[in-house]
This record gives C-alpha cells, structure tokens and sequence, in this order.
C-alpha cells in the first residue's frame, strides 16, 4: 500500500525537535526519515519556518456533560474546539452529564449520545460514589478508564461525594481488581469551617477554600493508598502547600500520581477583579508564589501531567447572582486553550515546549494505559498537531469553538498556535469533518 501522508520539517522525536520526515499509513507512524530521505506517500506536507510537528495532546479531564446538560456542553463542540487546540484523544469526567456514568447502563447512555458525533477519540471515567460501592467491577468490565471521586460535594446532586469510610471502601474494592481512584481531594469539614457570605469579591472566594482543605484530604488519600497498596491520581493540584507530603508518599513507592492545569499555571488570585466569575474554579486560583511552586514541582517531576479540566456552563450559570463567587458555577472552560496558555507561561520561565508536550501529551497517556498516543515514532498513531510556537493571538471568548463563549483567557495574549491537527492520519483540523459526513473519532474503551 501506498502511504497516505508524509510530513517534512521540524517534528519532536525522541524529546527532541528536529528536521525529519514522517511518514504515515492506515493511521499510524510507519517510517521517520532524516531531511531528504524522500519518504513517499499519497500527499506531502512542508511545514513552514516557523511551525513544529508535534504529538497530538491527550486530555485526561474533560467534561462534556452530554447528556442531560448539553446547553452546557455536547460532544460535537466539545471535540470540534479539542482538535483546534491539537488535543486528539480525550477522556471524559463521569459527571455533569445526567444520568451520571456510575453504572454500566449510565455508560452505555452516554456512548450513545457520543457515537458518531466526536471529532477526536474519547474514552470515559467512571464514578465512585455511595451508591455504586461495591459494584465497581461492573463498571470496570465495561471499559471505563478508572473511577473519579469526591471527598466534598460535587456541585451537583446526581453525583454524591465519599466520606472517609466511603473513600476507604472504594480503594479497598478497587484493590481487588487493579482499578484506579482518581480523587477531587478537598475536605469538607475545613471548607465548611472557612465559610463566608461570598459576593462580587475574589478574595472571599479563595479564603472559602483555603490550602488546608487540600493537604488535609490528600492526607487521607495517601493513607488509604498505603493501606490498600490501590492506584490513586490526584485531580487539579492547585495548593503546592500539599507538595511535600505527596513528594514523600511518592519516596515511598506509593502508586500516586498528580495533575495540576493551565489556569493554576498561567493565571493569579491578583488578577482576578470584582465579579470576574469566568475564573471561579474549585480548588481556585491562588497567588503567584504558589503558582511559581507548581511550575518548580513539574520541574522536579512532583506534578506528572497538565490537563484542562474543561469544566463549562451557560453562561446564565457563570455569572449567576451578578459576579457573586457564591453563587456562580465553578469550572474553567479551557479545552481550546490549554496549550497556548501553558506554553505562554512556560516561554516567560524559560522552559522549553518539549516538556511542555511531555506533560500535556505522553503523560497523560501514560496514566491511562494509551502508550501508542502522546509520542511521534514508528508505530505510534498518527495523531499529530502543526504548531506555530511564536505566533501571538488575542483571545475572543465568542470566536472559540466549545458550546458558550465564555473564557478566563478572555482578552489574553496567548503565545502559539495550532494550524492543523491529524487524527490516525486524517485532518480534523481547521477543516473539521465537512458538513454532511460522519466525524471519525472512535470511542475508547479500557483495554
């Protein structure tokens, strides 16, 4: 057979950007070639001066909330502003969707609502919570990814969160079966003790939700992952106060790891005005000595992976009660996004996009078992990104492709951007799929 497609220029192999060509057949990486080597195929790409080849990014924390809250969010818009981001593979959150993804059932529901309508490959969590303890393997056997948890409430009354004796029979079950915990970790005595009457203020906000309430919740993870030895992923690392215990527990050998997102990185609790809801997220942005502690820990290799947590709404629910942080949903749209923001910040610290794509791209991968994604070599899928790392762009939160344009980049001046994407060897981006034809994502399913 012929091959497909062939890309020249400057590609990121083996941790390195240089000029090569690769070449790509039924959708996967056959051949890497050194410039001039003459690679064939059906069609040739030239990357311009200014553009890099990279790994398509896998996004482990999105939510999607089809269906049953599609006017927040749907799968069509979600996949469509995933690939104009270079995002190729995503897995969705077990929630806001209704019915929630707990049960086999509830899976099969929201495949339906997905099949035929991704633009990039998605897979699912499922969730743990009171109800499905002790029926977890079920839920396993169907193919999700791992489970999700809360040890505070969720935010929505379809998906209850663990309390300490709950989160100890979840891993304690999923012991049993090589299953994977992932874990919103705030505890809600501490947030109830630093409750306050809220409003238009920001600063109210980030003291509803101190440090405290993270390190004490990781607390209880890393002691439960000790005693049952069961896989745990803490979710949006926002308070490096929690680093030092997650850094000893992970001396230890224990099987942690963490992910933190672009808004902890790119954005500070001192930019945030009165009213400006678009940055309400929980755990919330902190200040900027924390945010230089996050970028040392990826540096050290204390934090694993960046992933979005694409968590949006209407905006009737963002700017609920007129900016009151109390009042307004929580959760950061940022699918889009999430490159440009986090490259913009790292380019300012001096640290180079090769490890920016290992933590957006390969880790990522890694934690859900894809090592076929995340990587350009022979033999890895052609889920591939052109990026133009220099070229400046000013958001417009009504330009951007997920369901409701609102943004807490909004106005920003993001540095690089995606031109094109290739999902197994085929352009989903800027074209899309053609109106008419069937998008060619695939749902992923734990193998």
């Amino acid at each position: 057979m012929t091959p497909e497609l062939v890309i020249r220029g400057r590609a990121l192999v083996d941790g390195s950007f240089r000029d090569a060509e690769i070449q790509v057949l039924d959708g996967r990486i056959t051949a890497i070639g050194a410039p001039g080597s003459g690679l064939a195929a059906q069609h040739a790409v030239e990357l311009a001066d200014d553009e890099v080849l990279i790994p398509g990014l896998v996004d482990t924390h999105v939510h999607i909330n089809e269906p049953g809250r599609t006017e927040w969010e749907g799968f069509d818009t979600a996949t469509r502003a995933a690939a104009a981001g270079g995002v190729t593979t995503l897995i969705d959150m077990p929630l806001n969707s209704i019915p929630p993804t707990t049960t086999p059932e509830n899976l099969r529901i929201k495949q339906d609502a997905a099949r035929g309508a991704v633009h990039v490959d998605v897979g699912f969590w499922g969730g743990a919570v009171p109800e499905s303890l002790g029926k977890l393997r079920a839920l396993h056997d169907a193919g999700v990814f791992g489970f999700k948890c809360f040890l505070t409430p969720s935010g929505v009354d379809e998906f209850g969160h663990l309390d300490a004796e709950q989160l100890e029979a979840a891993l304690e079950e999923l012991s049993g079966f090589g299953g994977r915990l992932l874990v919103h970790a705030e505890d809600p005595i501490v947030l109830h003790a630093h409750e306050n009457g809220g409003g238009r203020g920001y600063p109210a906000y980030l003291a509803s939700r101190p440090p405290q309430a993270e390190l004490i919740a990781i607390r209880r993870v890393i002691e439960g992952v000790r005693r049952t030895g069961t896989p745990a992923h803490i979710l949006h690392l926002s308070s490096a106060a929690s680093l030092p215990e997650l850094r000893a527990a992970r001396a230890e050998g224990l099987p942690i790891t963490v992910e933190t997102c672009p808004h902890y990185l790119a954005l500070a609790s001192g930019q945030i005005g009165d009213g400006e809801t678009q940055y309400k997220c929980a755990p919330p942005i902190r200040d900027e000595a924390n945010r230089d502690a996050l970028w040392r820990a990826l540096l050290d290799g204390d934090i694993d992976q960046i992933v979005t947590d694409h968590s949006p709404s209407t905006p009737a629910l963002k700017f609920a009660g007129q900016g009151d942080f109390a009042l307004a949903w929580g959760g950061i749209s940022g699918l889009q996004l999430g490159l440009a923001a986090v490259w913009t910040a790292a380019a300012e610290r001096g640290i180079p996009l090769q490890l920016v794509l290992g933590w957006m791209a390969e880790a990522p991968a890694r934690l859900v078992g894809l090592h076929d994604r995340g990587v350009i070599r022979v033999g890895a899928r052609a889920d591939l990104a052109v990026f133009a790392p220099d070229e400046r762009r000013t958001v417009h939160a009504a330009e951007l492709l997920h369901k409701n344009p609102v943004s807490a980049f909004d106005g920003s001046e993001l540095r690089g951007v995606v031109r094109r994407s290739w999902l197994a060897g085929r352009q989903i981006h800027p074209t899309a799929e053609p109106a008419g034809t069937t998008p060619t994502g695939q749902l992923l399913t734990r193998s």
